[in-house]
């Protein structure tokens, strides 16, 4: 079972560490961070047993269905996973020191701006353990602190992982930190730490995004819901459309990036809505649409409400929609969706760019499933979350996202 620490250390104190902790680790090395990172990888390997036991006590407990079930779950598998992200991350170039421009004062000053780490950097999240070390070890990689809050059905995994992490040789105390997750109390103090706290990230449902970014002090970076959209053009191929929306649907339904509604050209709607629908039934989705999309498909579909053309399912059920033509497909998307990942099915370059360029979102794809929104297959070997906001970030954002910048200015003496 879970240690229970007999007085356990407030949120003030786990802040103050995190501190102390950002400024040791703005000093590292690329070299001593990335050692540490290998380190964290291989310790990850060895507790492999003790990590899955952590788990099934929460699988046990935590009273989740479906989606939120398989957001929680790990196995052998996801464990290995989760350690070779890591080696991803510290594979990849460190941004910080990186000198973004640079250039000669009238007077002789050399001015340079360049990458530093944000500081102490919050997230606040829900169910995925593995966010846990995804995060963790992006942050160390940019020289900050990290102050994790988690969900109360994932702790006993949360905390063995921490437990993990700042096991390893070199970490300076502090540099993970992890919040109680049986009380919101603790929700309330991190996003009020002004001061202590740089920046917090929201990971999870619509509700926490909200409640973060109305009640937070600290700047806030959103992670957005996935209402994402696929739109099947009166120009696709039929084979194509089928595998990118089963994938974007199926592959992973419980993720942010999974295909929640359909939209299919009026002029091959009653060819192609059909033939969808079965496969999508035959794949175990529940296909829920519009009064054309039923009349064409008969009661398979059943109708859905106004609100859920806003909603993320989140689960094995897809909303189908007939439009008149792409400028009708961008219009419904960007009314509708979270603005996180859309895509079109075309052999019309036209309509193509037309869409690429006219949805408002994060991510808009061609001929392309939209379960490809992530840090890892973007190159970024892990992420901190797809943000769907527009400003110092947007889409799976991880390293270079994770920091700020300064000028350094040398001089010789110049006054003014």
């Amino acid at each position: 079972m879970a240690t229970v620490l007999a007085n356990p250390v407030s949120t003030q104190e786990k802040l103050l560490r995190a501190r102390e902790a950002s400024a040791k680790l703005a000093l590292f090395s690329t070299d001593q961070k990335n050692a540490l990172l290998l380190a964290m990888a291989d310790a990850l390997d060895v507790a492999t047993q003790s990590i899955l036991d952590a788990n099934q006590r929460d699988m046990e407990s935590c009273g989740l269905e479906d989606a939120m079930r398989d957001r929680l779950l790990l196995t052998a598998a996801r464990v290995r996973q989760m350690a070779q992200g890591v080696r991803d991350v510290a594979a990849l170039p460190d941004p910080i020191g990186a000198t973004l421009a640079e250039w000669s004062h009238p007077k002789g000053m050399h001015i340079r701006k360049v990458r530093v780490p944000l500081g102490v950097v919050g997230i606040i999240y829900e169910s995925r353990p593995n966010v846990t070390v995804d995060t963790a070890v992006l942050a160390l990689k940019t020289g900050n602190a990290i102050v994790l809050r988690g969900g109360k059905e994932a702790a006993q995994s949360n905390q063995r992982l921490v437990e993990i992490l700042n096991a390893v040789p070199g970490v300076p105390k502090g540099a993970v930190e992890l919040l109680d997750s049986s009380t919101r109390q603790t929700v309330h103090e991190l996003i009020k730490a002004r001061g202590l706290v740089d920046v917090i990230i929201p990971r999870g449902g619509a509700g926490l995004i909200s409640f973060v970014t109305e009640n937070s002090a600290v700047p806030v970076i959103e992670t957005g819901a996935g209402n994402c959209h696929v739109f099947v053009d009166e120009s696709a191929d039929f084979e194509m459309a089928d595998a990118i929306v089963i994938n974007a649907k199926t592959q992973r339904p419980s993720v942010c990036n999974a295909a929640e509604k359909l939209l299919v050209h009026q002029s091959i709607a009653t060819d192609y809505i059909p033939r969808i629908v079965k496969k999508l039934i035959d794949a175990g989705v529940e296909v829920r649409g519009d009064e054309e999309s039923r009349r064409i498909a008969g009661a398979d579909v059943i109708i859905a409400t106004e609100q859920e053309w806003y909603e993320e399912y989140l689960s094995l059920r897809m909303a189908i929609r007939v439009v008149g033509n792409v400028d009708a497909a961008i219009v419904h998307i960007n009314h509708y969706s979270t603005k996180h990942s859309d895509s079109i099915v075309t052999r019309d370059e036209e309509n193509a760019r037309k869409f690429l360029r006219g949805v408002d979102s994060a991510a808009v794809y061609w001929n392309a499933s939209t379960r490809f929104t992530d840090g890892a297959e973007f190159g970024f070997g892990a992420e901190m979350g797809i943000s769907t906001q527009k400003l110092h970030c947007r889409g799976p954002f991880a390293l270079a996202e994770l920091t700020s910048s300064k000028y350094e200015i040398v001089g010789t003496g110049q006054i003014r």
